[in-house]
């Protein structure tokens, strides 16, 4: 089967409220692999940061999976199926997301890193990982191909018909974090791997986010609804437009960095004034540390030499100005007014189509 027609991909969007909420992480996990391993799988912390993300209007999450899981399905399929009944039970539905080229670039099963003090995504893992997505690049018969086609289409097989979930975000900005224009190579097999189960759910990639003009491309043609990604306040209404030359739904999967102008209060309005679903970046401050800037990144080297790590029981240490997330992990809020802005403009979730 392939790619919705604009009808259905709108009959869906409009079938729905306002989607609107976050990119999840608990705040004990530093990554995806840590959020559903056997050992760290936390079904109580989950709990209570859902119910947090409730009680701030949201009704969606986008979460990322890891192919690395799928090495050990049923205790995946055992905690993913936990994790979506938390959501269900919150009436909240999630947008699963299968690789990401963002960050870290050798994931490893088993005990994950600590966070380096301070440092935005410190422990946060690519999916498959640069040297594979390079390898696959350059060897289109690569004997990892079937592990990363089976973990695929494992996971869509089992939940194609779910009604717990939302959507599939098949691959994350492919072409991120220097990987360039190879990605392409692994992102046309995820969707013809995806397209072979066609679940019920729409299948999507996004368009602003990845790089090159050939990733780009390739997931406009092939997404049912479009994703986009923008983190500057001030392109958020030209993006729009834009790529509302489409004539199909959108939803902004990532947004929302205060010190780059995309804030709560400057985004929202404009994303419910032109029917666009969201989903800001964070919501707890745990230990992915993402409520400090993108620059801290550059850090990362020279603290991890000196050993300066955030040991396990210690406070996640703060920045005077937070760059993500929303709540520390006690519940209370980065600021106030914040919450009460979001609290009020989630308060009804219709959209006008006139």
């Amino acid at each position: 089967m392939s790619k919705w027609s604009s009808e259905k991909a709108f009959d869906w969007y409009k079938a729905n409220d306002w989607l609107v909420g976050c990119n999840y992480l608990p705040s004990n996990a530093i990554n995806q692999l840590e959020m559903f391993q056997e050992e760290t799988y936390e079904e109580e912390i989950n709990k209570r940061e859902l119910t947090w993300a409730k009680e701030l209007g949201f009704n969606t999450v986008r979460v990322y999976l890891h192919d690395l899981l799928w090495n050990k399905p049923e205790v995946f399929k055992n905690n993913l199926n936990n994790f979506l009944d938390i959501c269900d039970s919150l009436n909240i539905k999630p947008m699963l997301v299968l690789f990401d080229d963002c960050h870290r670039p050798y994931p490893k099963e088993g005990v994950q890193p600590k966070p380096v003090r301070g440092v935005h995504n410190s422990g946060w893992k690519q999916s498959p990982g640069m040297a594979l997505v390079h390898e696959i690049y350059n060897d289109r018969t690569h004997q990892e191909i079937p592990r990363l086609k089976e973990f695929v289409q494992g996971v869509l097989t089992e939940f194609k018909d779910d009604e717990r979930i939302l959507l599939w975000d098949i691959y994350n900005e492919p072409g991120q974090f220097g990987i360039g224009d190879n990605s392409i190579a692994l992102l046309e097999m995820v969707w013809e791997w995806a397209q072979e189960i066609r679940p019920k759910q729409p299948l999507t990639a996004c368009l602003d986010g990845s790089v090159g003009s050939e990733i780009i491309e390739c997931n406009r043609v092939n997404s049912d609804i479009i994703p986009f990604h923008t983190y500057e306040g001030e392109k958020l209404q030209e993006t729009i437009d834009r790529l509302a030359s489409n004539n199909r739904p959108m939803i902004c999967t990532e947004y929302m960095a205060r010190e780059f102008g995309s804030t709560f209060e400057f985004s929202l309005p404009i994303f419910k004034e032109n029917n666009i679903g969201c989903y800001n970046w964070g919501l707890v401050a745990g230990k992915s540390q993402t409520h400090f800037s993108w620059s801290t990144i550059l850090d990362l080297k020279k603290k991890k030499e000196e050993g300066d790590f955030v040991e396990e029981g210690e406070s996640i240490p703060e920045p005077e100005v937070w760059f993500h997330d929303i709540l520390r992990t006690d519940g209370t809020p980065f600021d106030e007014s914040e919450i009460n802005f979001i609290k009020d403009i989630t308060a009804s979730k219709q959209l006008n189509w006139n």
